[in-house]
């Protein structure tokens, strides 16, 4: 009964659930609030672009991705959430980037260091070569939007 507020950042799919949750009611004051939040796939201005990076998503690297991960692409919708919920607004994160600092944030999924470790081979050789002929002029930005999901709720 210590704690006004516990937050969890695109990691929940990772946790036992029913530790977790007896551990969360432990520590909360009465009236405590549990917020899970994890952003979703990235969506890119531009549909040719966005359509190359979908199909990254789910068909290059997608089999490499943990099964757990499907919780977070739902949203956390499907996982157990015994609190009473809040209904939170809706928020995103959004940024303008190249096609550098993209493939930079490619490289760091665990899907696509799977794939490498699995295969040997880099997918983002063959995919930066698609996408620089559809990415338009050098060094132009483009918009990222990452859809963020909450769960709220109150012990």
């Amino acid at each position: 009964g210590a704690f006004d507020l516990i937050s969890v950042a695109q990691a929940i799919h990772w946790f036992d659930f029913e530790k977790f949750y007896a551990e969360a009611k432990r520590v909360l004051k009465p009236n405590g609030v549990l917020a899970v939040w994890g952003y979703g796939i990235n969506e890119l201005e531009g549909s040719t672009v966005n359509q190359l990076v979908q199909d990254f998503y789910a068909n290059v690297v997608g089999p490499y991705w943990p099964p757990s991960r499907k919780m977070l692409e739902d949203g956390y919708r499907t996982i157990p959430f015994p609190f009473s919920e809040i209904t939170p607004p809706e928020f995103r994160m959004e940024v303008r980037w190249t096609m550098e600092q993209l493939l930079g944030y490619f490289s760091t999924w665990s899907a696509t260091n799977r794939f490498i470790k699995a295969t040997g081979q880099n997918p983002l050789g063959s995919f930066a070569e698609r996408l620089k002929q559809v990415w338009g002029q050098a060094g132009s930005s483009r918009r990222v939007v990452w859809p963020l999901s909450l769960r709220v709720g109150r012990i």
